[in-house]
């Protein structure tokens, strides 16, 4: 093919089918996501018979429980920026080695304080996934499919709740003693351990080989990804003009770097507060109302013996959260299905304001009498449509969001810090909820995670036009319109 101008090579590799290296990398990315709602749901299982195994305080079933959570900021926080100076395919590949030796490690724990350590380093290689794969995903990706992938690679996430449950009833079912939280949290390691090896084979990033001049690997990688060989010279107009999604100027190609005071400076900052303080309100409920669903469960709609064993009480809390787990995959689909028509803003602003009508219903139903028909019907009502929406807006558009508003310099950095402020909410549903519940009651602390849900949403519409402004024109930033996304 002869000389082609910057922006027509722009519309050849967005024209690009969805080929088999593309479908490898965003598989893979998927496969990570998917290790992140295994542990979330399999350590829910686990804890109650941790608790029973060592008989830990309440301080330290809050520690072990969130340990992972507080790992996962730091490991979004930091190697979302190292992944933009050592780039994708190696970053690839560090976060998931951590995964795999610190889940062995921690079905191994002697004692719950080396439990809370082992965690706390699992949860740096979840954290850190998320930048770094949905940075890999939007660079390699086609435009007209770039939200669909991301959304669809995390709707894994779900998947892995789905694998968490099947695994953790298994086990229960075939070995059913305290310790049996072990092999639990050893089965975590089987895929993980796949994975990595399969990611050993994926090319680097284009996109951002391209952004640090790197041009004969950059050669490389795109002639994986197009089917045919480029030149030095369509590689570098590519990078100079900027017309590929992320792909950044001659006066920028040479960041190695990013501080993390540039995500605040004037222009970027927008972006920054779209999307890192959405997703900030949003793991809160994610968190908060997720991993303490069988116990608002029991407050509400359950009743239970007091002569129940708690392995018995444990499978039947499983099995409840896994049915509720449907509807947070029939979001996922909602999610792909309808981002093309409706777009990532709409998408988020409507589910925040469903989840906090939905969080506000179940909380009154707490008033109603218990184990009416009526109240049954509305607690599990309330409780399909918050995780119905939750997926189908910002579980997946907060994913996506920080992955095409930012440009590839700062991209890992910018959805580091996003994510980093997801796992911060996380961490805050997880070890307030309960708290907040003994002290304020139900009712109450479900409308506070609502008007959280509520606040997200008017941050989103209030910087939705900001953030746009200061993209600059880089591919994606046509996803972050005023009107709803297109592309």
């Amino acid at each position: 093919m002869g000389a082609m101008s910057a922006r027509g090579m722009a519309r050849h590799l967005d024209s690009l089918r969805f080929g088999a290296t593309h479908r490898k990398v965003w598989i893979l990315s998927a496969l990570g996501i998917m290790l992140d709602g295994f542990d979330f749901f399999i350590m829910g299982v686990a804890i109650p018979l941790i608790v029973a195994e060592w008989n830990i305080s309440p301080l330290e079933t809050g520690m072990v429980s969130s340990a992972a959570i507080v790992g996962a900021i730091v490991g979004a926080s930091v190697m979302g920026r190292i992944s933009d100076r050592i780039g994708r395919k190696l970053a690839f590949r560090i976060d998931l080695g951590m995964f795999v030796v610190f889940a062995f490690a921690s079905a191994l724990a002697p004692d719950i304080w080396w439990l809370i350590l082992f965690r706390f380093l699992l949860g740096i290689g979840v954290g850190a996934d998320y930048p770094i794969s949905s940075s890999y995903v939007a660079e390699i990706s086609p435009r007209r499919l770039r939200s669909r992938l991301l959304i669809g690679a995390f709707s894994f996430q779900a998947v892995g709740q789905l694998l968490g449950a099947l695994v953790g009833l298994l086990v229960l079912s075939l070995d059913p003693v305290p310790d049996a939280w072990r092999w639990m949290l050893a089965f975590g390691v089987i895929p993980a351990l796949i994975i990595v090896i399969l990611r050993r084979s994926v090319p680097e990033s284009p996109m951002w080989l391209a952004s640090v001049r790197r041009y004969d690997e950059a050669i490389d990688s795109v002639t994986q990804f197009t089917g045919r060989t480029l030149t030095i010279d369509e590689v570098r107009e590519i990078s100079e003009e900027g017309a590929v999604a992320g792909v950044v100027r001659p006066t920028e190609a040479r960041v190695t770097r990013v501080e993390q005071k540039q995500l605040f400076s004037k222009g970027v900052r927008g972006t920054t507060a779209l999307t890192a303080i959405p997703w900030f309100f949003m793991d809160i409920a994610t968190y908060g109302v997720g991993v303490f669903t069988p116990t608002i469960l029991a407050a509400l709609a359950l009743s239970s013996s007091a002569n129940t064993q708690f392995i018995a009480d444990d499978i039947t809390s499983t099995e409840g959260a896994a049915f509720l787990d449907i509807f947070l995959v029939v979001g996922f689909a909602a999610a792909i299905l309808l981002v093309r028509r409706l777009g990532l803003i709409v998408m988020q602003v409507t589910g925040f304001i469903v989840m906090g009508v939905g969080l506000v219903v179940l909380g009154i139903t707490g008033f109603l009498p218990q184990d009416s028909p009526l109240q049954l019907a509305l607690v599990f009502s309330a409780f399909a449509a918050f995780n119905l929406f939750m997926n189908a807006g910002p579980n997946s558009t907060t994913f996506a969001l920080p992955a095409v508003a930012f440009r590839t310099e700062n991209r890992g950095a910018g959805a580091g810090l996003a994510a980093a402020a997801g796992k911060t909410g996380a961490a805050v549903g997880t070890f307030f909820f309960p708290i907040m519940q003994a002290d304020l009651g139900l009712f109450p602390t479900l409308v506070i995670i609502a008007a959280g849900c509520l606040t997200a949403a008017a941050v989103t519409v209030a910087f939705r036009a900001r953030a746009r402004a200061g993209v600059e024109g880089d591919g994606d930033a046509r996803t972050i319109p005023v009107d709803p996304v297109r592309g």
